[in-house]
C-alpha cells in the first residue's frame, strides 16, 4: 500500500469512500448533498448558484409547491396594491421532479491503493467538478427535463440596455423589485465579476445585501439577477453515492428545483462599456 506524507483520511466523502474501497467496497452511499461538501467552500467566499437559493430537505419523490406565474405583460408597479403586478398573479399547484447529477473522472496511476491520496482526490477534485455540473444544471437545465434552467425558465424576464455595466446592474436590480421581490443575488461570469471588483461595485452590492455568484457556466455578456430566495428552492433528498467503476470514479447527487416565482428573475445583457 502506498503512503502519502501529510495526508490522512478523515470523515469526509473522500475519506469515507477511500476507507470503504480499502475494505473491498466499490460504492458508498451518502445521505448528504455532495457538492456542498467541497472543503474549500468553508475557507473562501466564492458563491456557487446553489448558494443563492433556499434549500429544502425533501422526500425522494415529486415535490408539490405553489407556483405563481406572471399574468400578461408585467409593467411598472403603481402606488396601490391593486396596481402592482403581484395583484394579478394566479397561484396554482405544481410539482418539481428530482434528477441525478453526476461526474465521472479517471483514477490516475496507483491512486486506488493510496487511501489518503484517494480521499484527497475525491474531496478536492471530484467534488469541485460535481459543483460545476450543478452550476450548469441550475442555469441551463438537465437533459431529462427534470430541471429547467434558470436562464431559460418560462416567465423569467429579460432586459437589454446600452448603459455601462455598473449602471446596467443597478437599473436591473431595481426592475427585479417591480414584481414585489428584493434583489438578493447575481450570477456572473468570472470576467464580469472581477470587473465589478475593479469598479468597486462588489462591496457596494454586498452592502445592499446582494451575493454575487461567479461561474463559467453563464455567458460573459449576460447576468442573472433576482430575488433568488423567494423565486426558487433547491430540493435535496439526501441521495448520493460515489462509485468505483473500473479505471474511473463516479460521484452522483440527487436534486430538484422548484421555481415558484420566475418573474422574480431577470437576465441582463448590456451594450455599453464595462466601465
Amino acid at each position: 500500500m502506498l503512503t502519502t506524507p501529510g495526508l490522512e483520511t478523515e470523515a469526509t466523502p473522500g475519506g469515507l469512500f477511500a476507507s470503504a474501497v480499502a475494505e473491498g467496497a466499490a460504492s458508498v452511499p451518502f445521505r448528504s448533498h455532495l457538492p456542498a461538501a467541497f472543503p474549500l467552500f468553508a475557507t473562501r467566499p466564492r458563491y456557487t448558484v446553489r448558494h443563492l437559493l433556499r434549500t429544502a430537505d425533501v422526500a425522494d419523490e415529486p415535490y408539490t409547491f405553489v407556483y405563481e406565474p406572471p399574468q400578461g405583460e408585467l409593467g411598472a408597479a403603481g402606488t396601490s396594491y391593486a396596481a402592482t403586478p403581484e395583484a394579478a398573479f394566479a397561484p396554482r399547484l405544481a410539482q418539481a421532479r428530482l434528477t441525478d447529477l453526476s461526474v465521472t473522472m479517471p483514477i490516475p496511476g496507483d491512486l486506488i491503493h493510496d487511501p489518503a491520496l484517494l480521499a484527497h482526490y475525491i474531496d478536492f477534485r471530484v467534488l469541485v467538478r460535481l459543483s460545476v455540473v450543478e452550476n450548469e444544471s441550475l442555469l441551463h437545465g438537465t437533459a431529462d427535463g427534470a430541471i429547467t434552467g434558470l436562464l431559460a425558465q418560462p416567465g423569467t424576464r429579460h432586459t437589454r440596455t446600452g448603459k455601462t455595466l455598473e449602471e446596467a446592474v443597478t437599473t436591473a436590480a431595481a426592475l427585479v423589485e417591480e414584481t414585489g421581490g428584493s434583489c438578493d443575488g447575481i450570477v456572473a461570469h468570472p470576467a464580469v465579476y472581477w470587473e465589478l471588483v475593479r469598479l468597486g461595485a462588489l462591496s457596494r452590492l454586498a452592502t445592499a445585501g446582494i451575493k454575487v455568484s461567479r461561474t463559467r457556466m453563464i455567458p460573459r455578456d449576460r447576468l442573472l439577477l433576482g430575488d433568488f430566495s423567494a423565486a426558487a428552492t433547491l430540493l435535496l433528498p439526501g441521495v448520493a453515492d460515489i462509485t468505483l467503476d473500473g479505471p474511473t470514479v463516479r460521484a452522483t447527487t440527487r436534486v430538484g428545483l422548484a421555481v415558484r416565482l420566475p418573474q422574480h428573475l431577470m437576465t441582463l445583457s448590456w451594450g455599453g462599456d464595462h466601465g
